[in-house]
């Protein structure tokens, strides 16, 4: 990580006019892409960190030529010898999937969604034009053979997880019949890929794009389908239908041509289907096989959204051993296998999260239960043996960015997360009243704090249950946080 930081930071000073103030590690999602926010007393800027050279390349090379057609997207200030690190404008913080967290589904967020819509015409029809689709990451289309390889995606790592009975052969055969009924659209132009709310950046009420590297030649409808159909943003049928004809209309503007409704949107909720099967195959995956599980709690929302689109949407095709396990897929009793139990007001459990020095000794456990899971925090670098570090805790900044970015920490407490999440899942299930969680270090003050703060968070964010937290080396600090 070190080095890493010392690439962002030459590649920084070839753009900006006044010292680095700070670096900003930003927290991943789904892909191995490092983000960081760069901070100067003048702006900000991000930087991007990738060994993938060619997924490099393709976003590269796709900001350029959208940005020479005065399209919505990030300016390459930078990009480093090697090609892994570059350096882009930076957007802002807020995504149009933050906007509708904060605010719901109002006329403010519908009128951004729509601005959304609009420029994504723009993206795909004017973006198109001159576009060198050589640049694709894998295949330059997403033809017959692509649409195949998202079913097949979904079957192994969703569908076969789940162990159930279904004839293979008949499945094929349909994914067979669907991807080629799909692959006779009209309408082929730039395919963002992963058109969501969380790509949408929204500054000054303006929107802007990030994330296309997947892009490649494909249907318009895949796109208005991903972000239409996003589990997490939860749009209503109204604001579907309307938005998707508002898209339209925006479509015909820039073709200057009337299109056949009928036909865009039969195929358009064929690509819904597919947008929806491609998404539990990457929940399962990075879920199942990466063992990252927070993909795992989306599941039920995915699965929801797929029980919507199966009982209200047809694509007019004949497909029997398809829809029968798509029928299996979206029962209730299938779908809370995959929910998380929840605390609510009447759980009497309370988890006991505590940071302390091995110097002075593990914390005591006075209830009936005694003791708990105690972590030993010394195998990560210690911020304390840096004199710029000695006075601070893993309550501030700089001690978190050096964790995150210089550590092993975060792998550390996936594995903690693990373990916990058993015990307190059963705890919740069981009526059980107390569960102790230590985490010591050396000094209690740096890496124990921090490793206390995050378990505190995961706990409330994924089970909503009632935390006590306490640092028992930071003079009096004890926090309650209930439900």
């Amino acid at each position: 990580m070190d080095e890493i930081n010392a690439g962002i930071e030459e590649l920084v000073k070839t753009v900006a006019d006044s010292p680095i103030q700070r670096i900003e590690k930003l927290p991943q999602s789904g892909s191995d892409r490092m983000y960081f926010r760069i901070y100067t007393s003048e702006t900000s800027y991000i930087a991007t960190y990738n060994s993938n050279v060619k997924e490099n390349q393709a976003f590269i090379k796709f900001s350029k030529h959208f940005k020479a057609k005065d399209l919505p997207v990030p300016l390459i200030l930078a990009v480093n010898p090697n090609q892994t690190i570059y350096i882009q404008q930076d957007l802002g913080t807020e995504s149009l999937l933050d906007k509708l967290e904060q605010h719901g589904h109002n006329d403010h967020v519908y009128n951004l969604f729509k601005k959304s819509l609009m420029e994504l015409a723009k993206i795909q029809i004017l973006g198109h034009e001159q576009l060198d689709y050589s640049w694709c990451l894998t295949a330059h289309e997403f033809g017959k053979q692509a649409i195949l390889s998202d079913l097949l995606y979904f079957k192994y790592y969703f569908l076969d997880t789940l162990k159930l009975s279904y004839d293979k052969q008949a499945m094929l055969e349909d994914f067979e019949a669907l991807s080629t009924y799909l692959t006779h659209t009209q309408y082929k132009y730039f395919m963002f890929r992963d058109f969501q709310s969380r790509n949408i950046i929204v500054n000054k009420e303006e929107v802007y794009f990030i994330d296309y590297q997947g892009g490649m030649l494909g249907a318009l409808q895949y796109d208005v389908a991903s972000m239409l159909w996003q589990a997490k943003a939860e749009l209503n049928d109204v604001w579907k239908a309307t938005l998707l004809n508002y898209y339209i209309d925006r479509v015909e503007e820039l073709l200057h041509r009337k299109i056949d409704r009928n036909i865009f949107i039969f195929q358009y909720n064929g690509y819904v289907l597919i947008r929806l099967l491609q998404v539990l195959g990457a929940y399962g995956f990075r879920g199942f096989f990466q063992r990252k599980a927070h993909f795992l709690t989306s599941i039920p929302l995915a699965l929801k959204n797929l029980k919507s689109f199966v009982k209200e949407k047809s694509i007019g095709l004949d497909l029997p051993e398809f829809y029968r396990i798509l029928e299996i897929l979206v029962q209730d009793h299938m779908i809370s296998t995959f929910e998380t139990v929840k605390a609510n007001s009447d759980t009497p459990l309370a988890v006991v999260i505590s940071s302390f020095s091995y110097k002075k000794g593990i914390p005591v456990d006075t209830t009936e239960n005694g003791g708990g899971f105690v972590f030993d925090c010394r195998g990560i670098l210690n911020p304390g043996r840096f004199d710029e570090y000695k006075t601070f805790s893993g309550l501030d900044k700089s001690v978190i960015d050096f964790l995150e970015q210089r550590t092993k920490m975060t792998e550390f407490l996936n594995s903690v997360f693990d373990l916990i999440d058993i015990s307190v899942e059963e705890y919740i299930k069981r009526g059980f009243g107390h569960l102790a969680i230590n985490f010591g270090c050396t000094g209690g003050q740096h890496r124990s704090v921090y490793a206390a703060e995050q378990t505190c968070r995961h706990l409330r964010n994924k089970y909503g249950v009632q935390v006590v937290l306490q640092h028992t080396n930071q003079a009096n600090w004890v926090k309650t946080l209930t439900i």
